[in-house]
């Protein structure tokens, strides 16, 4: 075993002597030109979850929460919304606590999360919910269907735009680029979407002429942003 491991060492050397006697210098010690490239891409989101929460003593009639959801299904199915797949329930709850300290009704709660893929949608389902009574919705997040593909689709221009940038600067001096030597990647994903805006317009939703105006209400732009710095080795 030690005779192998002798062996091994022994070749390791003479490989490195011979690279070093032929003049071929570690990626460390060749000239290189380092670049910054940057990338961004703006999507519109097409998830849209909004926060629907149905309060029996919310509801001036009082109904009954198992009323209030089945009225919330035929509206929000009426709308063309697949409530099997993107309604969902997320919390239930009473004040059957309260009940026995301060001897008050009973009332039920319950909270829905529910998925729409735009702002036109996301206005209508708000207005059909507040013609039954159901105001205490809000919008929980926004995202898109395919933001990991557009992620690397981002990752991969940033990287191009840093291989552009070195290939003209080195041409200025008629040189090219060489093999890539180091990256290192930063990313940035702010998510801003415009909810303040959105809900005004949403909540004056009652008259016909500002319904129509709905379809032309969109959610501020998902921003993908992304920088990359990278070494390339500098050719003759």
């Amino acid at each position: 075993m030690k005779k192998i491991l002798f062996l091994a060492a022994a070749a390791l050397l003479a490989a490195t002597a011979a690279k070093a006697q032929s003049g071929e210098k570690n990626f460390i010690d060749q000239p290189y030109i380092e670049v910054t490239g940057r990338a961004e891409k703006e999507v519109i989101p097409d998830e849209i979850y909004l926060k629907i929460v149905i309060n029996e003593n919310d509801n001036k009639a009082k109904q009954p929460l198992e009323q209030l959801e089945s009225k919330m299904i035929a509206a929000l199915s009426k709308l063309g919304v697949n409530v099997s797949k993107d309604l969902a329930v997320k919390d239930l709850s009473s004040s059957f606590r309260q009940y026995w300290y301060k001897s008050s009704d009973i009332f039920a709660s319950k909270e829905y999360q529910l998925l729409v893929h735009s702002a036109t949608m996301a206005g209508k389902a708000l207005q059909e919910l507040e013609a039954l009574g159901i105001s205490n919705i809000s919008i929980a997040k926004v995202d898109h269907s395919e933001i990991e593909k557009l992620r690397r689709e981002v990752k991969i221009s940033a990287m191009k735009d840093a291989k552009s940038k070195a290939a003209d600067l080195l041409q200025a001096i008629d040189h090219k680029v060489g093999r890539t030597l180091w990256v290192q990647e930063v990313d940035r994903m702010p998510y801003r979407a415009s909810f303040p805006v959105m809900r005004a317009k949403m909540q004056s939703a009652n008259a016909k002429v500002e319904m129509e105006q709905q379809s032309e209400v969109e959610f501020e732009k998902i921003k993908l942003e992304y920088t990359v710095t990278a070494r390339f080795a500098i050719e003759p």
